[in-house]
């Protein structure tokens, strides 16, 4: 490959210049093909009563208009003839279904007990991303003053939608303009030159690009969430920061020994190109696991997360060379005043003193480290587990503030309401005896169906029903309760209406937005140990590959899991339990099951990232012919500045969404930041060395078969020849050339 490059270097260069136009003129229309939402499992009860409810009863409530008569009631004759006017212009709008308010049924449940304030239901049509767009339309064309006497907010599932989408862009923006400058003042910091601070933001933004194009044809044939992006923003700055520092660094080392550019470039391409080909491997494999999930949300961050993990190695491995070879010395060039010209090739004698002083005394230096650490993970005893809602907003979202006027002044929310669908044919006495049942379960306030309206056990007198739930060939039932959404009453609920003898010969499907976690937690759950075990057995490959051990594998994996534990009872300490929650501005709630399992996921494959940057030098070193500790503390030596500087690179990154309006931003920023933060320091600074020293020999060991496969099929950086005979027992990790 460096041979390719050296030979082709400007031809390579003009062929990434046009291929970043393409990119970018594809990466532009991203956006309009990616969706909001995506929380649920399509093949779930919930899902499938959505489809039903759509197909055949116009479909479920997802819009709430709250309309204000401000010191008036909503049944005075101004109020009334505004409102009546205000419902018939939404039965014109094509976009809407369903529409339902007070003012046409004089339902009590649908007017505030003060009488003050009245909804109006209706269902936004069309596909995520239709209904995304028309709920934008109605709320822009009716949200505000309405006839002088009514002001009007828009709730519900499509609003929390559409501003969440919203408030996305913004955060997105707002972090970028943080991360990008900050990036380029720490890499003038890390580099002291101006060419070679640039180099890194390049493939940054190769990535980034590739990306976006990546998104939109994936986003033109299958569903892809619009959050997706901030991975990519945030994953593509800092992966092609990470890779492009570690070849330049490398380069930049070689240059300094005296060595010629051309061999700078194939040294360098051979040992830290090899480190980023299965750096970028393992990061991969570690996002690929989301695609066993099949909410698209999840799985839309595998695509975008394989996509720019590859798009950073490929253009690192091709383009960085390229650039080496055409300008030589010159990355050097627009050195900055502080800059020691020495440093390039120098190691860090601060994490070779670590290093040392840590296999010194690896048990004292260890056990307090990893005592902090399980400290910090012990909050996790105590998770639960929710899916966003209006809560991740700021306060003054006009969506959020429906949901808190619907729990306190109505009696029951029908937007909150589970959807009980009977997609056969029912007789009125049957459904009644069901409904009466339904009606009897704790908390629940009534029950609405097609033959009449139930309370407490019993058929209410006054209220004959709604014929709109009824079909002959199908039944809605909506119970509608006072237990707060999502809570664990209301899950609870779920699990004892599904429990409910039913109508004989009828299968009935809950959905609603309490039957949706219900099933999303069960559907992450039962396929949660798939993703580890894929996420562990590829790691353990690569990295048996790498190294020919079968210890270094289990010790990475152990030592990975550790930080990873510290890094979510820490985020759990905050976002479940509230702490910290009025200096960054969110409402604590269970911590969302989707953004959990990605940040773990992420959090994982960026560990293995600096994994494979510290045992590549320490494992060229021990080829060389170096004693284990000679290989470790010089390898950390060499390593421990580039991993510090791409730590800090990264973390900015990832931190700069702790700036988000959206809380589960701010947890997926702060989350992925503070694991790359603690893998950096107290991983690769202590417990690393700390378990290498304990090793010992050990540290290399792989049966003789493994051995003898590895000897034939691994790949490990380097091509220089071990200076001694091996032992036997690291024989393995040494004979490969």
């Amino acid at each position: 490959m460096a041979e390719l490059v050296i030979r082709r270097s400007r031809l390579v260069l003009v062929v990434a210049v046009v291929a970043v136009a393409l990119m970018g003129v594809l990466g532009a229309g991203a956006f309009g093909k990616l969706l909001g939402g995506g929380y649920d499992d399509p093949s779930s009860a919930s899902s499938r009563a959505a489809k039903v409810i759509d197909q055949k009863f116009g479909g479920e409530t997802n819009l709430v208009l709250l309309v204000d008569a401000g010191e008036g009631r909503v049944d005075a004759p101004a109020a009334q003839q505004s409102g009546r006017a205000l419902v018939a212009d939404l039965k014109k709008e094509q976009r809407l279904e369903n529409v339902i308010s007070f003012w046409d049924t004089s339902s009590p449940d649908l007017r505030s007990k003060d009488g003050r304030e009245a909804v109006v239901l209706a269902h936004v049509k069309g596909d995520d991303t239709e209904r995304d767009k028309n709920a934008k339309s109605v709320i822009d064309a009716y949200a505000g003053p309405y006839k002088g006497t009514l002001t009007i907010r828009a709730g519900g599932g499509a609003a929390v939608t559409s501003e969440m989408g919203t408030q996305s862009a913004k955060d997105l923006v707002l972090a970028e303009s943080i991360a990008v400058p900050l990036t380029l003042v720490l890499l003038l910091l890390v580099f002291g030159s101006a060419v070679a601070a640039l180099l890194p933001l390049a493939i940054g933004t190769i990535a980034i690009a590739g990306t976006f194009a990546e998104l939109f044809l994936l986003g033109s044939v299958t569903d892809v969430s619009v959050f997706a992006v901030n991975l990519t923003t945030a994953l593509g700055l800092g992966l092609g920061i990470d890779y492009a520092l570690l070849m330049v660094s490398r380069f930049r080392e070689q240059l300094a020994t005296g060595a010629s550019v051309d061999d700078a470039v194939r040294r360098t391409v051979s040992t830290a190109g090899r480190t980023v080909a299965f750096s970028a491997a393992t990061v991969a494999a570690a996002l690929a696991a989301l695609l066993v999930f099949p909410q698209y949300f999840l799985r839309s961050f595998g695509y975008a997360g394989v996509g720019v993990v590859v798009i950073a190695a490929v253009s690192t491995l091709f383009v960085m060379p390229a650039l080496f070879v055409v300008l030589g010395h010159r990355v050097n060039g627009g050195r900055l005043p502080w800059a020691n010209r020495g440093r390039s090739g120098a190691r860090a004698p601060l994490w070779g003193r670590l290093a040392r002083t840590v296999m010194r005394r690896p048990a004292l230096t260890a056990l307090p480290v990893l005592a902090v650490l399980l400290l910090a993970a012990s909050p996790l005893l105590g998770i639960t587990f929710g899916t966003p809602d209006e809560r991740v907003l700021p306060e003054n979202a006009a969506s959020r503030q429906v949901s808190a006027v619907l729990r306190e002044k109505f009696n029951g929310s029908d937007d909150a309401a589970l959807h009980v669908v009977i997609d056969s044919p029912v007789n009125k006495s049957a459904l009644g005896v069901y409904a009466g049942q339904l009606s009897g379960l704790d908390g629940v306030v009534r029950v609405e169906t097609s033959a009449g309206t139930y309370a407490a056990g019993q058929s209410t007198v006054t209220d004959p029903g709604n014929p709109a739930l009824g079909r002959p060939d199908a039944q809605q039932i909506n119970v509608v309760s006072t237990l707060t959404p999502k809570s664990d009453a209301a899950q609870s609920l779920v699990r004892e209406v599904r429990a409910v003898a039913v109508p004989a010969g009828t299968q009935p499907l809950v959905g609603g937005v309490d039957a949706v976690l219900v099933d999303s937690k069960h559907s992450v759950g039962s396929r949660l140990p798939l993703a580890v075990a894929l996420v562990a057995l590829t790691t353990f490959l690569l990295l048996f590959l790498f190294t020919g051990s079968v210890v270094q594998p289990l010790r990475a994996l152990l030592l990975n899991m550790i930080s990873l534990g510290a890094t979510l009872g820490v985020m759990t300490w905050i976002f479940q339990e509230g702490h910290l929650s009025s200096l960054l501005g969110f409402t604590a709630q269970p911590m969302d099951v989707s953004m959990t399992v990605l940040m773990f996921c992420i959090a994982f494959g960026l560990s293995m990232d600096y994994e494979v940057f510290v045992t590549s030098r320490i494992k060229e070193l021990h080829d060389q012919g170096a004693d284990n500790e000679s290989a470790v503390t010089n390898g950390l030596g060499h390593t421990g500045r580039i991993v510090t500087a791409a730590a800090c690179l990264l973390a900015v990154s990832f931190f700069a969404f702790g700036t988000a309006e959206l809380s589960f931003m701010q947890l997926f920023g702060l989350g992925s930041g503070l694991a790359i933060l603690i893998d950096a320091v107290a991983v690769r600074g202590v417990l690393v060395p700390a378990a290498m020293r304990l090793l010992g020999r050990s540290a290399w060991y792989a049966p003789g078969f493994l051995r003898r496969f590895h000897a034939r099929f691994g790949l490990s950086e380097g091509g220089t020849a071990p200076a001694a005979a091996p032992d036997p027992i690291v024989r393995g990790a040494s004979e490969v050339h």
